[in-house]
Parts: C-alpha cells; sequence; structure tokens
C-alpha cells in the first residue's frame, strides 16, 4: 500500500510521495501487467476518493449549511414581507374606496340640496298658479257679472224706450 504525497492547503496532492524523485514509478503500479495489482490499486483508489470526498465535505458542508440555513430564514422573510405587502395594499384599498364612498355621499347631499331648492321652487310656482287661477275665476265672474248688469241695464233701457214710444190710441 502506498502513501499519498503532502497535500496544499486546498487538499490537492501537490507532488509525488516522500522518498521518490521526479520520472521513478509510483508504488503499487506494475509496469508489466495491467492486470497485476489492480484489487490492490482499486481498493487504495477507494479509500482516497473515500477521504478526498469526506475531506471535499468537511470543508464545505459547513458552508452549505449555513447557505441553506441563510437562505430559508430570507424565504421565511420574503413570505412574511409578502403578507405583509398584502395587507398594506388591502388597506389602501379599503382607505381608496373609502374615499370614493365619501365622495359618494358628498354627491348625494348636493343632489339631495338640489331636489329640496326644486320641491321648493314647485311648491312656490304652484301657490302662485294656485292665486293667478283664483285671480282669474274671480275676473272672469266679475266681467260676466257686469256683463249681465249691462245686459239687464240695457233690457231697461229698451222696456223704457217702448213705454215712453208713442202709443197710437185705439178708436172705439
Amino acid at each position: 500500500m502506498s502513501v499519498p504525497g503532502p497535500t496544499s492547503p486546498d487538499g490537492v496532492l501537490a507532488g509525488p510521495p516522500h522518498g521518490l524523485g521526479p520520472g521513478e514509478p509510483t508504488p503499487g503500479v506494475s509496469d508489466t501487467s495491467p492486470d497485476e495489482g489492480l484489487l490492490e490499486d482499486l481498493t487504495v483508489e477507494d479509500k482516497a476518493v473515500e477521504q478526498l470526498a469526506e475531506g471535499l465535505l468537511s470543508h464545505y458542508l459547513p458552508d452549505l449549511q449555513r447557505s441553506k440555513q441563510a437562505l430559508q430564514e430570507l424565504t421565511q422573510n420574503q413570505v412574511v414581507l409578502l403578507d405583509t405587502l398584502e395587507q398594506e395594499i388591502s388597506k389602501f384599498k379599503e382607505c381608496h374606496s373609502m374615499l370614493d364612498i365619501n365622495a359618494l355621499f358628498t354627491e348625494a347631499k348636493h343632489y339631495h340640496a338640489k331636489l329640496v331648492n326644486i320641491r321648493k321652487e314647485m311648491l312656490m310656482l304652484h301657490e302662485k298658479t294656485s292665486k293667478l287661477k283664483k285671480r282669474a275665476l274671480k275676473l272672469q265672474q266679475k266681467r260676466q257679472k257686469e256683463e249681465l248688469e249691462r245686459e239687464q241695464q240695457r233690457e231697461k233701457e229698451l222696456e223704457r224706450e217702448k213705454q215712453l214710444t208713442a202709443k197710437p190710441a185705439k178708436r172705439t
């Protein structure tokens, strides 16, 4: 079994294992046959891969977990903010509808005042027309009375004239 060489701070092998120079074959790898020592190499490589994976996970996992926690908190805060925003929007809509209702009430008061004025004017006009009708009726009755008196006066004058006209005497 061979031991890997020194590692750099980021976990990557920095060079060949101790005791080997450049160009020397690595222990555990045979130049003679590809099948020779294959099982041993696989177990060494599996262990190395496992150790590298564990190192990589131990290096990045805490940061990833903190990031995950921060994202969850941000998501929760975002949901709270969205709910608050929806409530504020509904309040603004309610205020806007209240303004509309106030405007409608103001407009209703204005039109009610107009109706009251129109009613007063109509009552006043009704009273005036009633007075005018009564006056017209009185004038008509007065004219008819005067006409009747004239007619009677004329008849009296005609009667008087008839009486004043000479009548021929009857011969007996």
